[in-house]
C-alpha cells in the first residue's frame, strides 16, 4: 500500500490541541478511578466494568501524549515501546466498552445476577485484557510495530508502514475490534432501549397506585441503563480513526486533511474524559460528594474565635439542606 501523502509534522496548535485531549483523558480516567476508591457503596457492578474501562483509557492517553510530545520522524526503540503500550491500551479499550454494553444486556434484559456475574467478569478479564496482551506481544515478536509517517496515527507510533503485511496487523491491532464495536454496541444498545421501552409500557397503567418501596428499585438501575451512553461516546469518538484508516487504504490524499487528523486525535485520545463528564459530572451522587470533598479540603481551616476567645458554633443548617443530603447519601450513583 502506498503511502497517500508524504509524511507532514503536526503544527503547533494542532499538538497543542491533541496534547490537551491527552490530559484531559488522563484527568477524566484519574478522576473516575479515585471515585471508586474513595466510596465504597458507588461500586455497582456497572461502575466496576468502567473502573477497568478508565484504566485502560487512562494508559492510552499517556502513551498517546507521550507519542504526540514526540513526534517521531523514524523509527526508534521507544516509538515501537510507545506503539506497543498504545496498542495494547486502546485494544483494551475496544474490548472493555464492548464488555460493559454487554453486560448491560444480562442485567436488563436477561436479568443475570449473583454468582453468574461474578464468572462473566472473570470472563471480561480474560478477554479485555489477555486478547490484547497476546496480540501486542506478537507484533513486538515479530517488529510489526513501528513507525507509520502519521498516515494512520497523529504523531504517534503504530503499525510499521514497511512491513509486507501491515493491513493485516493494523486489523489485528485494532481495527477489526473497532469495526466490530460499530456493530455489536448499537446492537446491544437497541436491545437494552426497546426492552426498557417495553417495560415502561407495561408499567405505565399501574404506575399511579404503586407505593414509593415500588418505585425505588426503578431508581437504583437509572445508573445502569445510564451506562448506554458509553456505546455511544466511543462510536462519536472512534470514527474518525475510521475514515482515515479508509482513506489510506485508498490512497486518497484527504487522509492529511488538518481537521480530520485533529479529529482523529481528539477522537482516540479523550473517551476517558468523555466518561468522566458523564459519570462524574454528570452524576448528582458522584458530583455531590466530590464538591464537598473539595469544599472540605478548601476549608480545612482553624475555626475563627469570637471576641470572647471561645469558637464560633458552626451555622445550623436549614433543613432542607439535610434532607437533600441524606438523600444523596441513599441514593445509588445513578441520579
Amino acid at each position: 500500500m502506498p503511502r497517500a501523502a508524504p509524511p507532514t509534522e503536526l503544527v503547533p496548535s494542532e499538538r497543542a490541541v491533541v496534547l490537551l485531549s491527552c490530559a484531559l483523558s488522563a484527568l477524566g480516567s484519574g478522576l473516575l478511578v479515585a471515585t471508586h476508591a474513595l466510596w465504597p457503596d458507588l461500586r455497582s457492578g456497572a461502575r466496576r466494568l468502567l473502573l477497568f474501562l478508565s484504566l485502560a483509557d487512562l494508559l492510552s492517553a499517556a502513551s498517546y501524549f507521550y507519542g504526540v510530545l514526540q513526534d517521531f520522524a523514524g523509527p526508534s526503540w521507544d516509538c515501537v515501546l510507545q506503539g506497543a503500550l498504545s496498542t495494547f491500551a486502546n485494544t483494551s479499550s475496544f474490548f472493555w466498552t464492548v464488555a460493559i454494553a454487554f453486560y448491560l444486556y444480562l442485567s436488563i434484559v436477561r436479568a443475570s445476577r449473583g454468582p453468574r456475574t461474578d464468572r462473566l467478569l472473570w470472563a471480561f478479564h480474560v478477554v479485555s485484557w489477555g486478547v490484547p496482551l497476546v496480540i501486542t506481544v506478537a507484533a513486538v515478536a515479530l517488529k510489526k510495530i513501528g513507525y507509520d509517517a502519521s498516515d494512520v496515527s497523529v504523531g504517534w507510533c503504530w503499525i510499521d508502514l514497511e512491513a509486507k503485511d501491515h493491513v493485516l496487523w493494523m486489523l489485528l491491532t485494532g481495527k477489526l475490534w473497532e469495526m466490530l464495536a460499530y456493530i455489536l454496541l448499537p446492537l446491544l444498545y437497541l436491545l437494552v432501549r426497546k426492552h426498557i421501552n417495553r417495560a415502561h409500557m407495561a408499567l405505565s397503567e399501574y404506575r399511579p397506585i404503586l407505593s414509593e418501596e415500588h418505585r425505588l428499585p426503578r431508581r437504583c438501575s437509572v445508573a445502569d441503563k445510564k451506562l448506554v451512553l458509553i456505546p455511544l461516546i466511543f462510536i462519536c469518538l472512534r470514527v474518525w480513526s475510521t475514515v482515515r484508516f479508509v482513506l489510506t487504504l485508498c490512497d486518497s490524499p484527504a487522509v492529511q486533511t488538518p481537521v480530520l487528523v485533529v479529529l482523529h486525535g481528539i477522537g482516540n485520545t479523550f473517551q476517558g474524559g468523555a466518561n468522566c463528564i458523564m459519570f462524574v459530572l454528570c452524576t448528582r451522587a458522584v458530583r455531590t460528594r466530590l464538591f464537598s470533598l473539595c469544599c472540605c479540603c478548601c476549608s480545612s481551616q482553624p475555626p475563627t474565635k469570637s471576641p470572647a476567645g471561645t469558637p464560633k458554633a458552626p451555622a445550623p443548617s436549614k433543613p432542607g439542606e439535610s434532607q437533600e443530603f441524606q438523600g444523596t447519601s441513599g441514593e445509588l450513583p445513578s441520579t
